[in-house]
């Protein structure tokens, strides 16, 4: 287990386990139907993405902050390579934390512990431009706006 920098020993990241998996699918369901996610989801992929989460999936690896045995949040970063930068590149795909834990810090001392955990890497994510308060973290964090239009199929 990691202690969130500057915290009590308290106050943890740790990977995510399957004793997790009822939790992490709450708020799961909580973040993907709040503004600060642009498509649903559903109970089906959020247990998918827990079960590679908690397996030897190579791609994804998910976290649970805690303090204590209460679960304040949880994220998943999936790995993969850029070749427009040349190096491997961090996706962070979910940063959740709990009502009553956004703005103590969380969501910066999770991105310091992925930033030291894969100094050589890129990280990225996205985010809704509507969803100040986590833009406002992302930029205090050193990341900036790309000028892209994403697409999918």
């Amino acid at each position: 287990m990691n202690e969130i920098e500057g915290q009590k020993d308290y106050h943890m990241i740790r990977p995510m386990m399957a004793k997790d998996t009822d939790c992490v699918l709450e708020m799961m369901q909580v973040f993907y139907a709040s503004p600060a996610v642009f498509t649903n989801g559903s109970d089906n992929i959020f247990l998918s993405d827990i079960a590679a989460c908690v397996g030897d999936s190579p791609y994804l690896e998910g976290y649970i902050f805690e303090e204590g045995m209460e679960i304040l949040g949880y994220a998943m970063i999936a790995k993969s390579f850029s070749t427009e930068f040349g190096k491997p590149c961090m996706w962070i795909e979910d940063l959740y934390i709990r009502e009553a834990y956004r703005g103590t810090g969380l969501g910066s001392k999770f991105l310091d512990y992925i930033e030291a955990k894969y100094p050589e890497a890129l990280l990225r994510l996205e985010v809704e431009e509507e969803n100040e308060r986590a833009v406002r973290v992302y930029k205090k964090s050193g990341f900036t706006v790309l000028p892209y239009m994403e697409m999918k199929k």
